[in-house]
């Protein structure tokens, strides 16, 4: 039983504008974007920030657990699709826009995915967990090599969002993942 009293109108009003204000800014800046900032264009001291996100992580958090639940349903919803090869680039791809999205989010997700202390932790596990699904169909349909593995499939996606970052072109996610898994299909 959730027994957390319901916020006060102006708190939700502040948490919104400041979850809106950090999608701005980590996506013009990087997840390295100033929280001073944020809280200013939100209209509230850094301390209001403070009491809603606790630290960057926690921000980072509320931006993306919903992504990453996405990530964690279409996971399930490709395991029917016809081509298992297919359904697996499909994902990988998603994750890596998700990832190139906003600036150094790569190294972050990195990290939750090792420290069980971390508030990203759990979503970056779901998520984790329906690529291994996806990657057990791929190879036991003779589609995808056998000894590639669930993690260095998930440090190719992050390490293509990285790359992408240093490129700049408009669909560097798209071209340098489709040279990358070239090379994980099975001849």
């Amino acid at each position: 039983m959730d027994t957390a009293k319901p916020m006060r109108a102006d708190a939700r009003r502040n948490y919104e504008r400041l979850v809106e204000e950090a999608k701005l800014a980590f996506g013009r800046h990087g997840v390295d974007a100033s929280l001073e900032d944020i809280a200013r264009n939100a209209g509230v001291g850094i301390g209001t920030l403070y009491r809603h996100f606790p630290t960057r992580e926690a921000l980072l958090e509320t931006l993306l657990r919903d992504r990453f639940d996405s990530q964690a349903a279409t996971a399930r919803q490709l395991l029917d699709a016809p081509s298992p090869v297919d359904a697996l680039r499909t994902w990988l791809l998603d994750i890596g826009r998700t990832s190139a999205r906003y600036r150094g989010l790569s190294e972050s997700m990195m990290t939750a995915l090792t420290d069980e202390t971390s508030r990203l932790y759990a979503s970056c596990h779901a998520m984790q967990a329906g690529l291994s699904h996806l990657v057990e169909r791929a190879r036991d349909a003779g589609q995808l090599r056998e000894d590639v593995t669930t993690q260095e499939l998930l440090l190719l996606a992050h390490a293509v969002a990285w790359a992408s970052e240093h490129v700049g072109t408009e669909n560097a996610v798209d071209r340098l993942f489709d040279l990358v898994f070239d090379g994980l299909r099975v001849s």
